[in-house]
Formats: structure tokens, sequence, C-alpha cells
């Protein structure tokens, strides 16, 4: 009968450090809830913010449509304002030899217009010439057929024509080159 007694008191301490082993369990499962809990709903509302943020439904909460309709007409009116003002300035034609680096000679002709702000800038222009048609020259001797093509190669070849008359005419200011016929033969 003690052993008996022995046995029930070990089966009771078992039970109570299997209790306790569920109970210790339990609280890590209820304490990973709370986490959940807590973390689930903030990452939710996060999405859900930069969801509305990007989609652009935050603008028209926050009143950012007028601000950009305010700029937009301001930029237009900006616009419209040097127009009246604006002189342009041709080029005669220019042919010229690409890189004669390959088998075979390619040909550029390119007719030219700047823009200008002033009638002193055009003056200026006028006693300039030979330098501007110099300095285009070299330039565009210099470029492969690969440099002109896409919208990407004209780009640049505007904005390095324009950089080289700005420095050639150094008081006056040319605002824009623009292209009047390109031809790539």
């Amino acid at each position: 009968m003690a052993d008996e007694a022995n046995t029930e008191d070990i089966d009771d301490e078992l039970d109570a450090a299997e209790d306790g082993e569920e109970l210790e369990g339990g609280s890590k499962k209820s304490g990973r809830k709370k986490l959940l809990m807590i973390v689930l709903p903030i990452l939710l509302l996060g999405g859900a913010g930069a969801g509305v943020l990007f989609s652009g439904l935050a603008d028209s909460l926050l009143g950012k449509d007028k601000d950009v309709e305010m700029a937009g007409e301001a930029a237009a009116e900006s616009e419209q304002a040097p127009e009246h003002g604006t002189i342009y300035f041709e080029l005669p034609q220019m042919l010229v030899n690409l890189s004669t680096s390959g088998r075979r000679t390619s040909f550029l002709k390119i007719v030219v217009s700047l823009e200008l702000t002033s009638e002193e800038d055009k003056q200026t222009l006028e006693s300039a010439l030979p330098r501007i048609i110099d300095n285009f020259q070299v330039y565009l001797r210099e470029l492969r057929v690969e440099d002109l093509r896409g919208s990407a190669g004209l780009y640049r070849l505007r904005e390095e024509l324009l950089f080289r008359v700005n420095a050639a005419v150094s008081p006056a200011r040319v605002t824009d080159v623009l292209f009047k016929e390109m031809l790539v033969q």
C-alpha cells in the first residue's frame, strides 16, 4: 500500500508538472496572439495608408489638386509671356561629314534656328556668326551616326549646341536651339 501511495504522489507530481508546462505553453501562445492582435492591424493600416497615398486619393483630401492647378496656370502664364518678346535667328544651312573612323562616310545636313529674348541679342549673334558656325562645325564633325539616334541623341545634340552658342555670344543669351531640318545620310 505504501507503494500505491508513492505511485499516486508521483502521478500527482507528474500531472502538476504537465499542467505547468501547458500553462507555460499557453502563455507563450497567448503572448503571440497579443502580438499579432497589435502588429497586424498596424501593418494593415500602414498598407492601406500607402495605397491611398500612392493612388492619389490623398491629394484630393489634402487639397493638393488646387495647388497643382494653380502651379499649372502660373506656368502657362509664364510660358505665354515670353513668347511675345521671342525673336528667332536663323543660321545658314550646314553640311558636315560625320566622324570618318568607319568604312562608310556619313553626312549631316542641318538647319537651325536660335531663340532669343531681345533684339540686342540678335545684333550680337550677327556679329559673332562666324564663331558660332565654327563651334558648331567642329562639334558636329566629331559626332557619329549612333550619337544622333533616337530622341535622347537629339536632346543631347540640342543641349550641346545651346551650350556652345551661349559660350560664343557670352553677354547675349540664347534660350533654345530649334531644328528646322536635319538629314543624316
